[in-house]
């Protein structure tokens, strides 16, 4: 079998592979003899003082490099394939898999469904464990890799195999015994469906999943996410007001046992669940550090204090007599989706309140593309946005959150640009980062975007 090659993408200026003369095209074949096969063993071998570095550059010439180094020191590598290996892909069929409701004609990255364990360390995914080999166990073992982040959804091994669609899914679950043995740190989540692993089966996936107290550190819940193109697929209903405050019950009287027993919440409703309810967001220490914030657990309650206190910091600059850039009056308008509408409504207006010459339009935008069923901005498209914003006064400027474009670009889900949506609405498209100052500091016109 032919030796990985793995070809330097970038080599940051200063680093230890800069001052080898290692540079863009060459390739990286071992590390001490030892060939390699993934980013996983690259971070794992280069973590010694002294390695030796097997390089071939572009011409065929190879370089036995032998480099003394601090323990852990970074090489300044970057490699043009983020993982060193191709990417896996998911095998099974999730009855509530989201990717299986996109419509089709969308760009193809859309469609690619990983479980890949390597990027749950790199990116905070979530895997199910059903396409982990004993191989990848092991590696996680040995090199002692945390946190990995786990789709549950249930502990019944039998419903497991009825979700994934995966006889071997009810299995997998005896992958967690090994990597809690391991003292391998986890995170959890459970995706909720309807009169399927609600009720009582919910209530023994928590109890099964306390069992593995510390190592497994927080198990969100979540809603199972409905779009409009599910035709053939699984019947699944959405939850109503009443359901969302039964569990969120549920889950707040196991919040108190794992406090009592453990000094942890250990299981979070995510906020779709309070804001169904009609009831307010926990208070900020019931989110243990917000363990659970990409997975929309608590980023409600952070963003309000965040803005909250970058607001009294700015309140007390104005009476200390510094003044915002702009003079006289402002009128802007911020878009988002259904499920942060109502706080971004009432934050707009205590700033208004403090600030008299700012006018601040809050528009909700639903998710005609995908159904209305889905809230969250990150779903958002670039062609609601400007249908439903067309004929609305947007002042000088539209603000969005950072969450409705491609990581990495000016693209939304539909392959809208941010110019399209610019030139389509005749307004400036400024896109706010994530926090609530600098949510703060978007509607007072200063660093309002990447």
């Amino acid at each position: 079998m032919k030796k990985k090659e793995h070809i330097v993408k970038t080599v940051k200026p200063g680093s230890i592979a800069e001052e080898l003369e290692i540079a863009p095209g060459d390739k990286v074949l071992a590390i001490d003899n030892t060939e390699i096969e993934d980013i996983f063993d690259y971070q794992f071998l280069t973590q010694d003082t002294y390695i030796e570095m097997l390089v071939e550059k572009p011409d065929g010439e190879q370089w036995l490099l032998e480099i003394d180094k601090e323990f852990d020191e970074d090489m300044g590598i970057e490699f043009e394939n983020g993982l060193m290996d191709e990417y896996r892909h998911c095998h099974n069929k999730c009855i509530f898999c989201f990717i299986d409701q996109m419509p089709k004609g969308m760009r193809d990255t859309l469609y690619f469904k990983d479980d890949d364990s390597r990027l749950s360390f790199l990116q905070g995914n979530y895997v199910t464990l059903t396409n982990m080999s004993d191989h990848d166990i092991d590696r996680i073992c040995r090199y002692h890799l945390s946190p990995i982040n786990i789709s549950f959804q249930t502990m019944n091994p039998e419903l497991r195999c009825k979700m994934l669609n995966n006889r071997f899914a009810g299995d997998a679950l005896k992958k967690v015994d090994i990597l809690n043995a391991a003292g391998i740190r986890m995170n959890g989540q459970i995706v909720l469906c309807k009169g399927v692993n609600d009720g009582k089966e919910l209530e023994y996936s928590i109890r099964k999943l306390m069992e593995y107290l510390p190592n497994v550190e927080s198990v969100s819940v979540v809603p199972v996410g409905l779009s409009r193109y599910r035709e053939g697929l699984y019947p699944l209903e959405p939850f109503n007001a009443q359901d969302a405050g039964e569990i969120i019950d549920l889950i707040e009287k196991y919040q108190k046992i794992c406090m009592e027993k453990y000094g942890t919440h250990f299981i979070q409703a995510s906020d779709e669940w309070y804001i169904l309810a009609g009831r307010e967001v926990p208070e900020e220490e019931r989110y243990d550090g917000y363990l659970q914030l990409e997975n929309g657990v608590g980023m409600i309650r952070l963003l309000l204090d965040e803005f909250h206190d970058g607001l009294k910091r700015r309140t007390a600059e104005k009476e200390a007599g510094k003044k915002p850039s702009w003079e006289g009056t402002r009128e802007i308008s911020l878009a988002t989706g259904r499920l942060a509408f109502p706080y971004l409504k009432k934050m707009s207006e205590e700033m208004m309140s403090e600030y008299h010459g700012l006018q601040i339009h809050v528009y909700e935008v639903i998710n005609e593309f995908f159904g209305e069923l889905i809230t969250v901005s990150g779903l958002l498209t670039g062609q609601d946005i400007v249908k439903q914003l067309k004929d609305k006064n947007l002042g000088e400027a539209l603000y969005l959150p950072r969450n409705v474009l491609r990581s990495g670009a000016d693209l939304f889900l539909d392959d809208y640009t941010l110019a399209d949506v610019e030139g389509a609405l005749q307004v400036p498209v400024n896109i706010v980062k994530s926090s609530g100052y600098d949510l703060v500091d978007a509607l007072l016109g200063e660093d309002a975007s990447e």
